[in-house]
């Protein structure tokens, strides 16, 4: 896979969009642009093809992780098939030879650790999923819960980062770079910043495409868009 790709596979599904007004997201923020991953992993076909594009990122991003959980519960289902396929290809892959983890969205009022917060607990060097990333606060929330379960988080991996920054003035990337002391590797699949001027030069609508790119310029909470 290559990253050509993968942009054309989030343009051709749709993934990418514009508002016709500057709509305020789950982080708060306003914005004129989405990436909403919802259809793509409720469709068996996308998820498929989705799946095999996150997989063969891993492989050739030479990312070594013994367990990969999504953050629950928007990111679950990439993961645990991600995981599956990955382990399938493994020349040691048997009986008791791999863990497939969820995390539970709600953890159980009681019960041991591994079977509170999870459905099956991850090992090992752990990478964690995560499909978009705004500000990062769903993301770094379970982050914190693993590390204080005792789970080894080895990196995030994200289908597309939005670029934001954060009220801290920190990007997500930089965020998990400084809090964790460089211990906690990032990978994007996608960003933003890359996304849009693709986006815009689909439409055949130069005239909205130019209201948009005005728009989208003046959102002072995205990376540099070279627009």
């Amino acid at each position: 896979m290559t990253t050509l790709e993968f942009h054309d596979f989030i343009l051709d599904n749709d993934i990418i969009g514009f508002f016709e007004e500057p709509l305020t997201l789950k982080s708060g923020r306003k914005s004129s642009f989405y990436v909403n991953w919802r259809h793509t992993t409720n469709d068996a076909y996308l998820l498929d093809q989705l799946t095999d594009h996150v997989a063969q990122f891993i492989s050739q991003s030479d990312i070594d992780f013994t367990s990969l959980i999504g953050v629950p519960e928007g990111a679950s289902k990439t993961a645990v098939i991600t995981a599956l396929k990955i382990a399938k290809l493994d020349p040691k892959f048997a009986k008791n030879s791999h863990v497939i983890s969820m995390g539970r969205a709600k953890p159980k009022s009681h019960g041991a650790p591994e079977d509170k917060y999870f459905i099956g607990c991850p090992q090992g060097s752990t990478y964690v999923l995560e499909d978009t990333v705004t500000t990062g606060l769903s993301l770094i929330t379970f982050v914190d819960q693993l590390i204080k379960t005792g789970i080894d988080v080895k990196g995030v991996i994200a289908l597309t980062d939005r670029g934001e920054t954060r009220d801290d003035g920190l990007s997500v990337e930089d965020y998990l770079k400084t809090t964790y002391k460089g211990n906690i590797s990032y990978h994007p699949l996608s960003r933003a910043r890359d996304l849009i001027p693709l986006a815009l030069e689909k439409m055949t609508d130069r005239g909205k495409a130019e209201a948009l790119r005005e728009a989208i310029a003046s959102e002072s909470i995205t990376e540099n868009i070279e627009l």
